[in-house]
């Protein structure tokens, strides 16, 4: 750190505001939840807006700083361009005046600073950043001029970068749109230009009874059997990644055995977006056992071919029908064994089901490699961010020629001296 720049507390340059709002009858105020605070971006959902209030809410005004202090890892922070109201597990910060609120909100942004909050939070379940933490968090404060000068080169280095970002996500919205025309395709029995006409046929008429998991306690001990649960659930394959673990007696294990083919689907969560997502079971997957929040499909082998089920429930048509049987309006929707049976679902011969999953898989492999070239972009845009805010909080980003005009500016003095000044204006 340079001579003109200096640390200091959190707290000392942003203060916590603690306004409350406390409507006494319903009132249309604008809102903002951590729900419409995008991922490390610092921009709104679309979805943000007025709406009814009718309870206690923290309330924030124009230049102010919304920092979601709830699983510190999603890196939600605002800067607020109106008033309004936010939910209580928002912090509201108020920017000194020897602080440029857009250099506060970058800083906020930065991968040391997101990582720091993640490794310090209470709660398992709903980890939270403890609000001491952050107050006595180091932040680097650079002279004012400089602060606007970094703040302007970070906006002229990223815009480019947001413009390429951008781009590549629509080319990921573009393949979601060509896996679904692939998959309705398939069922249509256009990508084998099938001459059988399709039988449309309940789901439970091509597959045995399907079995709800395990309501037993689990640890992360390595004892016992290893149980899937909704995190294991990925992209169609089981995730072995943080496993948990239960003893059985040998009756549980023979009623909650998996074997190779069978899907294991979701039947509760609080988003019905996962609801009905599926795991095909391979070979390296019949060791595991799965927990209650899961239902295993085992379709019947002479009926029903295991990946043509997998795509089939992936399907646009087949989502609505799931979305359509899980949505609740108590917060957390559910599918049970009884309505996935009767899910209504496209079946052909079982030869032509092989055909079709083989046109399937030829078509998406090509997706899949494009897609991963679209992630492999993403990231190394993400880390060219980060290394932008690095630089910019070392004091590096500028070159000597652009910190030359810093100086030149009539409002410069060093970050300590404006310190002094501020607190000697406030005490005078």
């Amino acid at each position: 750190m340079r001579d003109d720049w200096t640390n200091v507390t959190f707290d000392s340059v942003l203060r916590q505001t603690k306004e409350k709002h406390k409507p006494e009858y319903e009132e249309s105020l604008f809102y903002v939840g951590l729900e419409h605070i995008q991922k490390s971006t610092s921009l709104l959902t679309g979805d943000v807006g007025i709406v009814l209030i009718k309870t206690v809410k923290n309330r924030f005004s124009e230049g102010q700083i919304l920092y979601g202090k709830l699983r510190p890892y999603l890196n939600k922070v605002h800067l607020a361009k109106t008033s309004g109201v936010c939910s209580t597990d928002i912090l509201v910060f108020e920017p000194s005046e020897c602080l440029n609120a857009q250099f506060a909100l970058f800083f906020m942004l930065s991968r040391s600073f997101v990582n720091d909050m993640s490794a310090n939070t209470n709660g398992v379940n709903l980890p939270r950043v403890p609000t001491k933490f952050i107050n006595a968090y180091s932040f680097p404060l650079a002279p004012l001029p400089e602060q606007r000068a970094i703040v302007a080169k970070i906006e002229g280095l990223v815009s480019d970068l947001d413009q390429g970002i951008a781009d590549l996500k629509t080319a990921q919205d573009q393949l979601k749109i060509y896996r679904q025309a692939v998959l309705k395709k398939a069922f249509e029995g256009e990508l084998t230009n099938s001459k059988i006409k399709t039988r449309i046929d309940k789901l439970g008429s091509a597959i045995e009874k399907p079995r709800y998991g395990t309501s037993k306690k689990c640890s992360t001990e390595p004892m016992g059997i290893p149980v899937l649960r909704i995190p294991n659930i990925g992209k169609g394959i089981v995730d072995p990644t943080e496993l948990k673990y239960a003893k059985f007696e040998d009756k549980e294990i023979s009623t909650l055995a998996l074997k190779e083919g069978d899907l294991l689907t979701i039947r509760s969560n609080g988003s019905v977006d996962l609801v009905g997502k599926c795991a095909l079971i391979t070979k390296h997957d019949e060791n595991y056992l799965y927990a209650g929040y899961l239902i295993r499909i085992r379709p019947k082998a002479d009926v029903l071919n295991s990946k043509y089920l997998l795509y089939c429930l992936s399907s646009h048509e087949l989502r609505i029908q799931i979305e359509n049987k899980a949505k609740s309006t108590s917060g957390v929707n559910n599918i049970n064994s009884g309505e996935l049976q009767s899910l209504e679902i496209p079946i052909f011969p079982i030869e032509e089901q092989h055909q079709i999953v083989r046109e399937i898989e030829t078509r998406l492999s090509v997706c899949d490699e494009v897609e991963q070239s679209i992630l492999q972009g993403l990231e190394k845009a993400e880390a060219l961010r980060q290394s932008i805010l690095k630089k910019a909080f070392e004091g590096r980003l500028l070159s000597d020629a652009e910190l030359a005009a810093c100086r030149a500016q009539p409002d410069y003095e060093s970050a300590a001296t404006l310190l002094e000044r501020i607190q000697a204006e406030r005490e005078g």
